[in-house]
């Protein structure tokens, strides 16, 4: 299955791994790339960017085919030394990284330099010309599906991902709501030349959580996620449990709710302690995207991408094909 994408990361399959905080360690990254996908480490999970260069190295350890590097720029109370991530990243021969939050503008000239490919994580049709304009080699489209932020538009891909498609010339990556077959093939009709999973990856053999994470999300169904943080204009979606639940009620009162009223519900410690690492599904805050619906098995990486793949010829040759012939 070739594509612009698979082409410009030397790929064998047009699916790359979300960058997700806490998850995104080289266990799964490395089960993603030797899969045929493209794996992706997540920067801001390690504690600093020496932590994130030896994750590197480890994650080469145990694949020796591409993997990237996501790096989230987000404004931060105590600041981030991002420019020394991405330095990292660099020394440690990655060549492709994933930005999200911010514009990467700043960190273009050192990417560029080093011959590194940026794929730039966007929410809207705006952002993603934007990303183009300053020199990113593709966009990732996160449509109201997803997991994490999905920005404050409320657009679902189904309108997005061709929107974004028809005034783009570099390659675009539909993310958001993508975790089967179906998915692949209706993304790539809809104009993108790859996709990105999040969600669908934190349910698999390699991905470092908790077994009971993993179980929930086998067991939920679409309508398992909630959002949080609107009344803040910072919108996320998160699995729905008795946590998400109070913030929404605490959200949902009379007056101006402050990031104060709901910080210790949200934190991002509690989420990995208790939900990540020991399994206690109300324990905290996690994101999950309403693809979790569409999630029923637990499969290893390269059996969930040879399936899809497969599955996706499949439609394509028979099912599509056929639509077209002559009554």
């Amino acid at each position: 299955m070739r594509t612009r994408i698979t082409d410009m990361l030397g790929i064998k399959y047009p699916i790359i791994q979300g960058g997700m905080q806490w998850v995104g360690r080289a266990e799964l990254a490395s089960a993603v790339s030797n899969a045929g996908g493209l794996g992706i480490l997540t920067a801001l999970t390690q504690p600093s960017p020496e932590d994130l260069y030896q994750e590197i190295l480890r994650c080469k350890e145990m694949t020796d085919l591409p993997f990237g590097v996501n790096l989230t720029i987000l404004p931060t109370i105590n600041p981030v030394p991002y420019m020394e991530y991405a330095e990292a990243a660099i020394r440690g021969g990655v060549r492709v990284v994933e930005t999200a939050g911010r514009s990467p503008e700043d960190f273009m000239p050192l990417f560029k330099a080093n011959g590194v490919r940026v794929i730039h994580k966007c929410t809207s049709v705006r952002h993603a010309l934007k990303a183009e304009r300053i020199g990113c080699d593709a966009v990732s489209v996160d449509g109201f599906e997803c997991a994490g932020h999905p920005g404050e538009d409320d657009v679902t891909n189904m309108i997005l991902l061709p929107a974004a498609a028809a005034k783009l010339s570099i390659p675009m990556i539909a993310s958001g709501g993508i975790g089967d077959a179906q998915g692949l093939v209706a993304a790539l009709a809809l104009g993108a030349e790859g996709i990105n999973m999040g969600t669908r990856f934190v349910a698999t053999q390699e991905a470092p959580v908790h077994e009971n994470v993993k179980r929930a999300m086998v067991e939920a169904d679409e309508r398992q996620t909630t959002l949080i943080f609107r009344s803040l204009n910072n919108t996320a979606r998160v699995f729905r449990n008795a946590i998400a639940d109070q913030v929404v009620e605490i959200e949902g009162r009379d007056g101006k709710t402050e990031f104060s009223d709901i910080q210790p519900l949200v934190a991002g410690a509690r989420g990995r302690e208790n939900v990540l690492e020991a399994g206690d599904i109300d324990g905290g805050i996690w994101t999950a995207g309403m693809v979790i619906g569409l999630i029923n098995d637990i499969p290893s990486c390269q059996v969930l991408l040879d399936r899809m793949v497969s599955e996706a010829k499949a439609i394509i040759k028979q099912r599509l094909i056929g639509l077209c012939e002559e009554d």
